[in-house]
């Protein structure tokens, strides 16, 4: 008997990843596909992507989708770096039609839920004491929080307003690269957007996620900031592989 496997996909701004994952070491099934993210990110633009990489794993079981919005059974209601149109979208249904599965087969989420989800279950054991926040810096800024181990879905902490700015516009890793910063020059702008949310909801452990999880070692040391920052122990793969519990749990926010 094979290990328990799923499916997740995990859509961003600038990428559409997919794979299967094996459900018990929490760890993707070989290579990842990843396709960019179509220009403009329409639902019926996107569901083609999700729909084509699925069919390239020639997976036909449950799938679990990530979206970067504030998911309310099934349906969008924000849309940060995705396209206008997604706004009300009933996203299950649409992918549950496009993919030709059966109601309740595809379960979609907030793309930082879905990471954090994933941290929680595979990551460190101290990740489900307290109040845990896994924060995802990428095109935006993601957030997922948790208390003891249970998610408290669809919080938006990358929107927080610091110093008169949306605190993604200061410190997604987007704005890193799009300005050519240096770690040092970037690293206080995330000290300064912590320090905010710190004051907010004062929590025990921050999980550092996204694609710059990668080069935790350049920035982590650099940030000035009370509570303890770790940088996420499934990388950029934790979308996919809390896409793919969600679908196996069916627990949609």
């Amino acid at each position: 008997m094979g290990a328990a496997r799923g499916f997740g996909v995990d859509i961003g701004g600038s990428g559409i990843k997919g794979c299967v994952v094996d459900l018990e070491a929490g760890k993707l099934v070989g290579e990842r596909v990843r396709i960019p993210t179509p220009s403009p990110s329409t639902p019926d633009a996107v569901a083609d992507v999700v729909a084509e990489i699925v069919e390239q794993f020639g997976w036909t079981g449950p799938v679990g989708v990530t979206l970067p919005a504030v998911i309310k059974r099934g349906v969008a209601y924000s849309a940060a770096n995705i396209d206008k149109s997604w706004l009300g979208a009933d996203a299950a249904a649409l992918f549950t039609k496009r993919l030709g599965r059966q109601e309740g087969e595809v379960v979609v989420l907030n793309d930082a839920d879905a990471a954090g989800m994933a941290e929680i279950r595979y990551g460190r054991p101290d990740d489900q004491d307290g109040v845990v926040v896994l924060l995802t810096f990428g095109t935006g800024i993601g957030s997922a929080l948790f208390l003891d181990g249970k998610l408290v879905p669809n919080t938006e902490f990358g929107h927080l307003e610091i110093d008169g700015h949306d605190a993604e516009t200061r410190a997604a890793a987007s704005v890193k690269e799009e300005n050519d910063l240096s770690w040092e020059e970037w690293a206080p702008r995330v000290s300064r957007y912590i320090s905010g949310l710190e004051n907010l909801i004062w929590p025990d452990l921050i999980i550092a996620g996204g694609g710059v999880s990668k080069k935790a070692d350049k920035w982590l040391p650099l940030l000035d900031v009370r509570t303890r920052v770790v940088a996420a122990e499934l990388r950029n793969d934790a979308g996919i592989v809390g896409a793919a519990v969600a679908a196996e749990s069916n627990v949609g926010s």
